[in-house]
């Protein structure tokens, strides 16, 4: 049952520092895209952005910008806006709602960051469909919009095994990208920065990963939501110091909440696995829902996505290449049902959550029965939820808590 005294998710006191480094990274784009003085590249989260920073370019995600417009609500005024010229509802709402948002000219960058009035025209776009082939559709709607050139990565997908053939191709693809790159941002590739920008991507890679396992500890020090919100350097900032720094200060906050025997959760009773995408416009309210049962998620696929034990700075390319492929949402059923069994030992979870986003079925693992084998397979209870990564049209509150509420019921009895 919820308890009657509202339970909610503890501040990080880091997050003061994590919102200046995003500020300074977002008037920074501003300043090269209104002035000139640096070439701006749009990139896919899980893009080159390392060979982008090598070559000079200041680089700006439109999957965060789109889930920006899910967090602050704005998706359902503009994602019609996109559908009017002839996107699906059903497709990818990161690609509705940005477009709408751009046709409007809406940003939610003008309230968070006075001054800047616009997101930063690009000099070139640059994708990877190693999350799904929306981003190349997005994208080509800017490059015909903008007339920019727009190049990147077609990936392989449902990969049980990332061999040596994969790899191959994907690097012979970020090889091809080089030469278009050099004639806009007018600098060759210098294969010792390309080093040290993979080499920070790496750090930036490993000491996520290890803030992430701090959830290991019983209680908990932080939460998925925690995680959904403090990912935001690693997304934007991949290769850079300042997410190197952030980290660090990140992990010894995390640290020191297990050292004090602190949890994100007070009274943490039951310990949860969320599978899927976030629901933005929500991220709240779920988080006040669980805490309010003493229940904690304390890991996702989700969060892992922008770790990368792959990357090598001593064969910059092709260690890209593997880790860009390696990624959880490219990879078949059978790696993912082993991936999830492992994940939910190692954070000793009571249930999992799966989020079944509606315009995102690439990334809701929820249609070909994997919820159910993996349940079958460890005795952990699953959870269907249905709604979606940005477009509120698509969810039920009520429904939502209902069913939360008679699955928590469901684990308190089991335990």
């Amino acid at each position: 049952m919820m308890d009657d005294k509202k339970t909610v998710r503890k501040k990080i006191q880091t997050t003061d520092q994590m919102n200046k480094i995003m500020a300074d990274y977002f008037y920074g784009l501003n300043q090269a895209a209104t002035t000139g003085s640096q070439k701006v590249a749009w990139c896919t989260s899980v893009g080159p952005v390392e060979l982008l920073r090598a070559m000079g370019f200041v680089v700006y995600f439109p999957e965060n910008h789109a889930a920006m417009l899910g967090a602050t609500r704005t998706s359902n005024e503009v994602i019609p806006t996109a559908t009017a010229i002839g996107y699906s509802p059903d497709i990818c709402s990161y690609l509705t709602s940005d477009i709408g948002a751009y046709l409007k000219g809406i940003t939610p960058l003008s309230k968070a960051y006075p001054g800047i009035k616009s997101v930063p025209k690009p000099d070139v776009l640059v994708y990877n469909t190693n999350q799904c082939r929306d981003v190349q559709d997005w994208f080509a709607w800017y490059s015909r919009t903008l007339g920019v050139p727009c190049i990147g990565v077609s990936s392989p997908k449902c990969i049980s095994d990332v061999t040596a053939a994969h790899i191959d191709d994907v690097t012979r693809q970020i090889e091809a990208l080089i030469p278009t790159l050099v004639s806009i941002s007018e600098q060759k590739l210098d294969l010792a920065r390309l080093r040290e920008v993979v080499s920070l991507s790496r750090q930036c890679t490993d000491i996520w990963k290890e803030v992430l396992e701090t959830a290991t500890a019983s209680p908990a020090p932080l939460t998925f939501f925690d995680s959904a919100i403090h990912m935001g350097p690693a997304v934007v900032l991949r290769g850079t110091r300042e997410a190197v720094a952030y980290y660090r200060l990140l992990l010894s906050e995390m640290k020191e909440r297990i050292g004090s025997g602190i949890a994100a959760v007070d009274g943490e009773r039951l310990r949860l696995f969320w599978e899927g995408l976030p629901v933005w416009g929500r991220l709240r309210q779920h988080s006040e829902i669980f805490a309010g049962f003493k229940a904690n998620i304390v890991a996702s696929s989700y969060g892992s996505s922008w770790i990368f034990p792959a990357l090598d700075p001593d064969d910059p390319i092709r260690s890209m290449a593997k880790a860009y492929l390696e990624l959880f949402i490219v990879r078949a059923d059978v790696y993912k049902e082993k991936h999830l069994q492992e994940m939910l030992e190692k954070f000793r979870v009571d249930g999992i959550i799966f989020h079944d986003s509606k315009t995102c079925p690439h990334n809701a693992n929820t249609h070909y029965g994997l919820p159910q084998r993996l349940e079958m397979k460890t005795g952990i209870p699953a959870l269907v939820i249905s709604g979606d990564v940005t477009d509120m049209r698509c969810i039920s509150d009520e429904q939502t808590k209902t069913n939360i509420e008679a699955f928590i019921e469901q684990l308190e009895e089991g335990k």
